[in-house]
């Protein structure tokens, strides 16, 4: 292909940022308009031009998915020997060469869990150490690490931040912790993947001829999804440049959900003052969603701009029409996840493959019920997040017999034919089997490989030869070492974080209730505002196909307590949907000596009953779950809601995550007998 016919293949944005070669250049990019396909582009136009060398170039991003469909984009190019690997694998493989010439001997063990480190540091510090306080503590860690934020610094930080401290414990006790930590690390000889990025920053910052080395070999930087870099990869990012301007950044504000983890768009947002002269291009040109899905992502994420976010690109359809956006409120959660996959049914019908339909929520705990239902629809489905694919032993089994196939296949043979013959021994057949169950994930799993190998065969290999078993395996590699794993045919069940990057003709937007989206948990303006923008991202991750809803109460014959979420009272047809035709009010117990005396006896007894039991089946002390105060102040107030119960004294950030709803309903319970 020619550098001409390179640039034949984009809109006019999109070929400003392809022939922008030189010095910093920033490119704002909405969901869905081809900023993938501009910037490899840009490399592969690069190269041809001779501006390039292939080597020269490090693009990075954020997940090995990203990145193993960036190296593949670029091979389809023509521009082989691009290094395009995320943050923490580019930094890995730098640190890996030169660790032995710097401190001598092998790098380090990487600690892949920080459980058992965080825990027995925790030990060490007088903190908890059930995984649940194990699990948040960790989350601490990380982010101060990757926030640049040091043990002596962090009480300052999180008070700066209004950062909630994880269990509601003392900062004093979680800067404690963060020695405790570096030092449990210093005696098992380990280091964590934030560790990566710094011991590399500081090898780079300290040792001038390590530094002149690197920057010699990569002289120009592509950062994909640059408003989610955090303050320890832009210091990464500044040692790799040393003062030089070859920088190409791609982000969309309104695309930042992982604050929480220390992700910032400050660096997206100030880069043109950060670098003089930078070229910036905004694309705007949607061609992944129907003008009714756009329409709808530009009202919900246009409200940012109000509360005082910056300015949101607002994008514009390059599709024809579709269908109108559904809306629909059920009775509560279960009925929610049967009529979702009633409607799933429906659209496979039709003709929508079950792979490119997806089910979105907020947290992982919400998938169950949808499971569920689309194991009793017959329906096949995959959890993003779950088993990974090529962990599986069944696709470990067909990879083995793969290999072997690859030296004895037929050279006469089709490729796919080689391919299902290997793989009738691992389970796959014509026709899957007619009941879901092992046997049938099995078959499904099977039926990605045969689909890679179909697609492999149809795309010839770059000396114009027919690819082979060989090839399909040397693809497999690859894809294993990014894990970005073939499709499998399924609906594809994923928290709206996960399904950052990827996209479907039909999105089923599930649970969009106030306390589910924004989250209870999103207690400041700006907690609130990533919560909207976290919907955005949602939104836009359908094509064509796109239904929101909520359940009003969490069980059946439960109180129908929840309203719609209040990102979209403005937008849902004639304002309906809410809970009792509206929110529900503060609620608060009638004061002691009252008529209703015997209600908070009673449901202060029933939450005592619950908080004994649980305690009991989890192993956890009764005090740590409920303490005899709390129980009195819920059981006098009788909350409705999580915004309500996480007024009560005593109801921190992660009891009302964790079993905030299982309060509820004894509240409720009680107080259904008033």
């Amino acid at each position: 292909m020619s550098a001409d016919a390179l640039l034949d293949a984009l809109d006019p944005e999109q070929r400003a940022v392809a022939t922008a070669l030189r010095g910093p250049v920033c490119v704002l990019a909405g969901a869905g308009t081809g900023k993938t396909r501009a910037i490899t582009h840009r490399i592969a136009y690069g190269i041809r031009t001779g501006v390039y060398r292939p080597g020269s170039v490090l693009a990075v991003t954020f997940t090995a998915r990203a990145a193993g469909e960036m190296r593949t984009r670029l091979r389809g190019l023509g521009a082989t020997g691009v290094q395009a690997r995320t943050f923490h694998a580019a930094a890995l493989r730098q640190l890996g060469f030169f660790w032995p010439k710097v401190v001598g001997g092998a790098a380090p063990r990487i600690v892949e869990q920080k459980a058992q480190v965080v825990a027995e540091a925790a030990r060490r510090v007088g903190l908890p150490v059930d995984r649940v306080s194990v699990r948040d503590l960790a989350s601490e860690i990380e982010w101060a690490k990757v926030s640049l934020v040091t043990a002596d610094d962090y009480v300052r930080a999180v008070t700066a931040v209004e950062r909630s401290v994880p269990s509601g414990d003392d900062p004093q006790a979680v800067a404690r912790l963060m020695t405790a930590y570096e030092q449990v690390k210093l005696e098992r000889g380990v280091i964590d993947f934030e560790d990566v990025l710094l011991l590399l920053a500081a090898m780079l910052a300290e040792r001038r001829d390590i530094a002149d080395e690197v920057r010699d070999q990569y002289r120009y930087f592509v950062v994909d999804e640059y408003q989610d870099v955090s303050p320890l990869q832009q210091y990464l990012l500044d040692q790799w440049l040393g003062g030089r301007h070859e920088l190409c950044v791609v982000g969309d504000p309104s695309q930042t959900i992982y604050s929480f983890a220390g992700a910032t768009p400050y660096h997206l947002t100030t880069f043109p003052q950060t670098h003089p002269g930078t070229t910036l291009v905004r694309l705007v040109r949607d061609y992944r969603s129907t003008p009714q899905v756009v329409n709808l992502a530009n009202h919900v994420i246009d409200a940012s701009r109000r509360v005082g976010g910056p300015a949101p690109l607002e994008l514009r359809a390059q599709r024809p029409d579709g269908p109108d956006v559904r809306y629909a409120v059920f009775d509560d959660d279960e009925a929610e996840a049967v009529g979702i996959a009633q409607a799933v049914a429906r659209l496979v019908r039709a003709g929508v493959r079950p792979s490119e339909v997806a089910i979105l929520y907020r947290t992982n705990a919400q998938s169950e019920a949808f499971e569920e239902a689309l194991a009793s629809a017959g329906i096949a489905y995959q959890v993003r997040g779950g088993e990974r694919f090529f962990a599986r032993r069944d696709v470990r089994d067909a990879l083995v017999l793969l290999r072997g196939g690859a030296r004895a296949a037929d050279p006469q043979a089709r490729m796919p034919d080689s391919v299902r013959d290997i793989l009738r021994n691992v389970g796959w057949a014509e026709q899957p089997p007619a009941a879901r169950g092992a046997a049938r994930e099995r078959w499904d799993a099977m039926q990605a490989l045969v689909t890679l190998a179909d697609e492999l065969a149809t795309a010839p290999a770059a000396d114009g030869r027919s690819a082979t078993v060989a090839d399909l395996v040397a693809e497999l590699d690859e894809r294993a070492a990014a894990q970005h794993a073939p499709t499998v045919e399924g609906v594809t069940l994923a928290s709206l974080h996960a399904a950052k990057g990827l996209e479907w003709d039909a999105v089923f937007l599930a649970g969009l209730s106030d306390g589910l989206l924004p989250t209870a948990l999103a207690d400041t303006d700006a907690m609130v505002a990533e919560e909207r923008r976290l919907l955005y991202v949602g939104i836009t991750r359908a094509r064509e196909h796109l239904q929101l809803s909520y359940g009003r109460a969490r069980l059946p014959g439960s109180r129908p307590t929840r309203s719609m979420s209040r990102f979209l009272v403005d937008l849902w047809p004639d304002g309906r949907g809410r809970a009792g035709g509206g929110r529900a009010g503060r609620a608060g117990g009638p004061p002691a000596g009252t008529d209703a005396d015997p209600v908070t006896r009673e449901t202060a007894a029933r939450l005592t009953r619950w908080r004994d039991d649980y305690a009991h089946a989890t192993g956890v002390p009764a005090v740590r779950v409920l303490t005899a105060a709390t129980i009195a102040e819920v059981a006098r107030r009788r909350p409705s809601s999580r915004e309500e119960l996480g007024q009560v004294r005593g109801i921190g950030a992660v009891t009302l995550a964790t079993i905030g709803d299982e309060i509820l309903d004894v509240v409720v319970r009680g107080s259904a007998r008033a």
